[in-house]
């Protein structure tokens, strides 16, 4: 009996081991006789080379090729509606033309075209302390520091330091707008600073009435601190009243400084009996 229990097992297993060898071989023969899965292929527009932000694309800058996969949304297929129009952002070799990576159509080349809208581009003239050594270079961000008098008739009378803008975008060094990746210094006369109209009115009049210093910041830090500034005085001890973070208009100022006309002063009244014969009555009587 025992023996007859063990004969059927092996031949269970025996039988169970050749069907799966037979549907592996099925299988196995079946993927590899069908056809093969076609890749889809589609002609796309590319840069022949690194295009820098700032350049006028040209037909040499162009160079159609086979793109496998999906399409990028923006991609430009037509070659005639990529010719003329500047670079916003570098495009490098090989990589398909975006049509948010260019100008819009008629808006040329050069530093405007990197300006967006509601934005504006100051020019700083910068020495090499201002501008920390050739290290502000485009693509960095920076704090703007001015130095010097208030002007402000009282204890405040010394040379002050405050930070009047904080984490602005350098959109070019000296002629230069192509941005650097390698962090190599590069001395530049002239940095162009990518501000908001209001941010443009306080940089010009800083320039002109005060020194300014420009301070390196890291371009993933994003916060802006607030700081109440320093004075001369207080480097050496002495104390000095914070500079106002608010003044008032001048028009409040003179409001202020002008005397109020006093109110008028009310008559004071007195009342008085009086009789005649058996009738009484009240007239008052003023002061």
């Amino acid at each position: 009996m025992h023996r007859r229990f063990i004969s059927v097992l092996l031949f269970a297993l025996i039988v169970s081991g050749a069907a799966s060898f037979l549907v592996y071989r099925f299988i196995l023969a079946h993927v590899q006789s069908g056809p093969a899965k076609a890749v889809s292929k589609s002609r796309l527009v590319v840069a022949a080379h690194d295009l820098q932000s700032g350049a006028l694309i040209r037909e040499a800058d162009l160079q159609s090729a086979d793109w496998s996969g999906s399409i990028p949304s923006q991609a430009l297929k037509d070659p005639q509606e990529i010719i003329g129009r500047g670079v916003v952002s570098t495009i490098y070799e090989g990589e398909p033309i975006l049509n948010g990576r260019l100008a819009p159509k008629g808006a040329g080349a050069g530093l405007a075209t990197l300006i967006p809208v509601g934005k504006r581009a100051v020019a700083l003239k910068v020495n090499e302390v201002v501008g920390l050594a050739g290290f502000v270079v485009p693509g960095m961000r920076v704090d703007v520091l001015i130095a010097g008098n208030p002007g402000l008739q009282t204890a405040n009378q010394n040379t002050w330091s405050r930070t009047i803008l904080q984490n602005i975008e350098v959109l070019s060094a000296g002629q230069k707008i192509e941005r650097r990746v390698d962090g190599k210094p590069e001395d530049a006369e002239v940095v162009n600073l990518l501000v908001t109209p209001e941010q443009a009115e306080i940089l010009n009049l800083a320039s002109s009435e005060a020194k300014v210093q420009l301070v390196l910041r890291n371009p993933l830090d994003t916060q802006e601190d607030k700081t109440q500034g320093v004075s001369l005085a207080s480097l050496f001890g002495v104390a000095a009243t914070a500079l106002p973070t608010h003044p008032a208009p001048v028009a409040q100022h003179a409001a202020a400084a002008k005397p109020q006309p006093k109110p008028a002063k009310e008559p004071k009244l007195e009342t008085v009996e009086v009789f005649s014969g058996t009738k009484r009555s009240e007239q008052r009587l003023d002061h």
